[in-house]
Parts: C-alpha cells; sequence; structure tokens
C-alpha cells in the first residue's frame, strides 16, 4: 500500500483512486503534516509514503510550472546565528531527512531535476530573506516536506518528496505565483512516482 501525504486537497485535485494507493491531506505545515503521517502509519501497513504538492523554487533551480524530485529536506533548528544549539548528554538535533535515493535516480533518468528541500513555517516573500535560504544550499521551500520525510523514516518506511513548482521564491510581487501551473508540475512528476512503483510490485 502505498501513502500519498499532501497538505491541501486541491493541490491533487487531479488524483484519482486507484488500487493499493491512499490519500491522506494532513493539512498546512510541519507539525500538521508531521502528526497526520505519523498517525496513519502507526495505524495502517504501509510499503511507501510520498510527499506530493506544490513549492516554490528559489531562483535558477526550476521555473513555475517544473517538476522537481526532492532529495532531501532539512529544517533550520539553530540558533539565529546559524550556530548549532548546545545540547546536553550527546543529544543531537535531527534537521534533515532523506528521500529513497533510488528512486530520486530514476526519476532524475525521466528527465526531472533532483533539488535539496527546505521545510519553512512561512511562506518567504522578500528577497532577503530567499537569498538567505539560498545561501543554505535549498533549491525549493515547502512547509511540510521535512516533516513528512522524518515521519516516514521514524517508522522505518521509504519515502519521496516530489513538487510542483507554484512560484519564484523572492519578493511576492515578482513571484509569478500560479497554483494552477504548479498542480500541472506535481500531476506530472506523481504519475511518474506511481508508474515506477508500480512497476516493482509495491502494495
Amino acid at each position: 500500500m502505498i501513502l500519498i501525504a499532501c497538505a491541501a486537497g486541491k493541490e491533487l485535485e487531479f488524483f484519482r483512486p486507484r488500487p493499493h494507493v491512499e490519500l491522506l491531506v494532513t493539512g498546512i505545515g510541519p507539525v500538521e503534516a508531521a502528526a497526520a503521517v505519523s498517525r496513519a502509519l502507526a495505524q495502517g501497513s504501509y510499503d511507501y509514503v510520498i510527499n506530493a504538492g506544490i513549492a516554490g523554487a528559489f531562483d535558477g533551480t526550476a521555473d513555475v510550472g517544473d517538476a522537481v524530485v526532492v532529495s532531501d529536506d532539512f529544517l533550520q533548528l539553530d540558533l539565529e546565528t546559524g550556530a548549532a544549539i548546545a545540547l546536553p548528554d550527546g543529544l543531537r538535533v535531527i534537521d534533515r531527512a532523506s528521500s529513497d535515493l533510488v528512486l530520486v535516480d530514476r526519476l532524475v533518468e525521466l528527465g526531472f531535476r533532483s533539488v535539496r528541500g527546505i521545510t519553512v513555517p512561512r511562506v518567504t516573500a522578500t528577497d532577503e530573506t530567499a537569498a538567505k535560504l539560498a545561501a543554505l544550499g535549498a533549491g525549493v521551500e515547502s512547509m511540510e516536506g521535512f516533516a513528512v520525510l522524518r515521519a516516514a523514516e521514524i517508522a522505518g518506511v521509504p519515502a519521496v518528496e516530489v513538487r510542483g513548482i507554484s512560484n519564484v521564491v523572492c519578493e511576492r510581487s515578482r513571484s509569478r505565483w500560479d497554483f494552477a501551473a504548479g498542480v500541472r508540475g506535481a500531476e506530472r512528476i506523481l504519475d511518474a512516482v506511481l508508474s515506477i512503483l508500480g512497476s516493482v510490485s509495491v502494495g
């Protein structure tokens, strides 16, 4: 069984029920996404998790309407200066989670670009913040990617994050926001993922 997780149902409005595939609408943001996916994985038996939906792309990474696969996604859990948090007793901050790199490579072979994601608690709307996040190596931003990948990682279930690009991450008036174009991109890459997973008999 495959679990597809998206933040808002409208992001995957094209999706039609199919055998061995379940759609979960988590709600917006990393807390809602982590809680919903964790609950689903605890209550059901899944072979694979797909986090699909729209995202913003940093300048030069992808264009509006493109589709990308996120190789790994991270969340800023550090001091405002960028320094690591000092933790007691050898504790460490978990701030990165990866997609299934075998599937990432398969999607790259099909022509989709692999990028690094950053999960943010609010949509970036200034050039200053966009530049800071891009300098960290982010290619796209979403509000749920890390949360879904990390929930799957903890549960021991392979996962992948795929995104259709709805806007450029920059000052909002120049972001070229196009929800429909992002949805079309998400549809293309989600269809590719399901085709690949179907060929290896997941479910």
